[in-house]
């Protein structure tokens, strides 16, 4: 921040020019600051009534090469950089005739805006990736000590404000410092996006030599998120959290209309998730409705009207269901909604609610309710931390109404239509529950659920004693293969009908023997569907 012993010298080189004039108006007239700049910058003040001296001019080497040498010079560089309580660097800023640079104000050409746009060539981008800014923004950064760097309008205001006050040296180099860790912030950002933007496969495939011998290698991963929140605490009280978004352009959460409730909390969070995959499976021409609870759905179900779905949904479990959230495929109508006033509920999401819908649930203030447009958008990658280091994965996409196209049918008894869009429902709904996972469904509703076990007939066990009478002529679904005959068998004491798992076990005729003794359809998809 400029005082009595920092320069009243400016360099001002913005993409973005949002607020230049007035901020560049109170620089000079209020604070006495003279003012650097170049290209479209140094024209647009100029053209305000501004004084504005050319980088050209200060440094006394003209623009070069197009403009894409400017301020790339040791008298820039030099006064930006040079730490004042050194003699060493002050007796080499006066034998070269250098000022001190104690303001420098910059943001990047606008590379993402430029090829987000549609055919795009990549002559074009590659001259939207600035050099001069991100140098002078590295080089105010690291010495922030003496130079204050903007990098953002938004900061401006403050900068003004510090300027007015009479506040000592520490508070203004804590902005600094702040102001600093924001520039190198926006520089990662920066280059993230042109590294992201050049690994698109469209331009790997064209210009990889089609003979290039050399092994293939990963990419190294960048994971950056702006942040959306600070939450109240993480999974459990002494845990601290913060909710980030990756892209806030892109669909996701952070675009989701909290219409009233409670502030979200970490676990609200990661059970609308939970919640929206499980929605996201089905398409919204028939009426879903899920309850999570703890990440797990504790009931599903599938009905012609969105009031009958949270009906039955919340029935299948209604213990389980008592303080779960609740996602719908469909827009939230009165009837649904003077049903989801009657239990205690955390959360309730769907795409659009009714005005007389939300009256009714605003009786319920500390309900949260969100509206979410875009809920068949998902993440397409996965992330789960471990010591040194991360995993990452490609997310399990929704299967889609094709996906039967790739099923086999191992059993002498075939499927009736009946049973196949059963066997269907219950496969989508397994694949959200965590492994080891058992789901029993009867006429499109989940009647048991057995969730996270250490072996599989014991997750068919808890599944059958939660479905009770309703196991017998329902059918069940696995994540996971069966490795032995048994689970099918117990199955099969409980009157289930049809089973449909990934197969691939070496004990596979066992369980397709056991199913065919007990009169059982058994279908194979080939995938796996594990959630640990």
């Amino acid at each position: 921040m400029p005082s009595q012993d920092f320069s009243p010298l400016a360099l001002l080189s913005v993409s973005d020019k949002t607020g230049l004039i007035p901020f560049a108006q109170a620089l000079v007239q209020e604070h006495g600051f003279q003012l650097l700049s170049s290209g479209g910058t140094a024209k647009v003040l100029s053209e305000a009534g501004i004084p504005v001296t050319p980088v050209s001019t200060h440094t006394g080497a003209p623009e070069i090469l197009g403009g894409r040498v400017k301020t790339l010079h040791p008298r820039i560089h030099g006064g930006i950089l040079a730490r004042l309580e050194r003699s060493d660097d002050q007796e080499d800023l006066d034998a070269l005739g250098i000022p001190p640079i104690g303001l420098v104000v910059v943001n990047f050409y606008p590379f993402e805006e430029t090829v987000a746009q549609a055919g795009v060539l990549l002559a074009e981008a590659t001259e939207q990736i600035d050099i001069g800014g991100p140098t002078l923004v590295r080089a105010a950064a690291k010495n922030y000590a003496h130079v204050t760097v903007l990098t953002d309008p938004a900061q401006y205001p403050q900068y003004l404000q510090l300027l007015s006050s009479t506040c000592g040296e520490s508070e203004r180099l804590a902005f600094r410092f702040q102001c600093a860790r924001r520039a190198f912030e926006q520089v990662l950002a920066y280059d993230r996006a042109i590294v992201n933007y050049l690994a698109r496969p469209e331009l790997t495939q064209q210009l990889q030599p089609q003979s290039d011998p050399s092994p293939v290698q990963e990419d190294i991963f960048q994971l950056q998120g702006i942040p959306q929140q600070r939450l109240r605490y993480g999974e459990n009280p002494h845990q601290a959290a913060t909710w980030y978004v990756v892209d806030p352009a892109a669909p996701g959460w952070h675009q989701a209309k909290q219409l009233q409730g409670k502030e979200l909390s970490y676990n609200n969070l990661l059970d609308l998730e939970a919640a929206r995959a499980i929605v996201a499976e089905f398409g919204p021409e028939q009426a879903v409705a899920v309850v999570v609870k703890h990440n797990n759905p504790c009931g599903v179900a599938l009905r012609p009207s969105l009031a009958a779905a949270f009906r039955a949904a919340f029935a299948a479990d209604s213990v389980s269901a008592f303080g779960g959230i609740v996602g719908l495929n469909q827009t939230l109508d009165r009837e649904t909604a003077h049903l989801l006033t009657e239990p205690f509920l955390e959360c309730v999401v769907a795409p659009d609610c009714t005005l007389e819908a939300a009256e009714l649930l605003s009786a319920k203030k500390n309900l949260r309710v969100l509206i979410l447009p875009n809920w068949q958008v998902g993440p397409a990658q996965t992330i789960r931390t471990l010591a040194g280091g991360f995993l990452v994965q490609d997310a399990d996409p929704p299967q889609g109404s094709d996906s039967q196209q790739s099923w086999r049918v191992v059993t002498e008894r075939q499927p009736t239509p009946e049973e196949w869009a059963e066997l269907e429902f219950a496969w989508k709904v397994c694949k959200h529950v965590k492994s080891n996972a058992i789901v029993i469904a009867k006429q499109g509703q989940t009647v048991g659920i057995g969730a996270g076990q250490m072996n599989r007939v014991g997750a068919v066990e808890i599944a059958l004693k939660q479905a009770r009478s309703e196991a017998a002529g329902a059918v069940l679904a696995s994540d996971g293969f069966f490795p032995f005959a048994d689970s099918v068998e117990v199955a099969a004491q409980s009157g289930i009908r049809a089973i449909i798992q990934p197969g691939g076990s070496i004990r596979d005729p066992d369980s397709i023997a056991a199913a065919n003794a007990a009169d059982i359809v058994m279908i194979c998809t080939g995938i796996r569907h594990f959630l640990h």
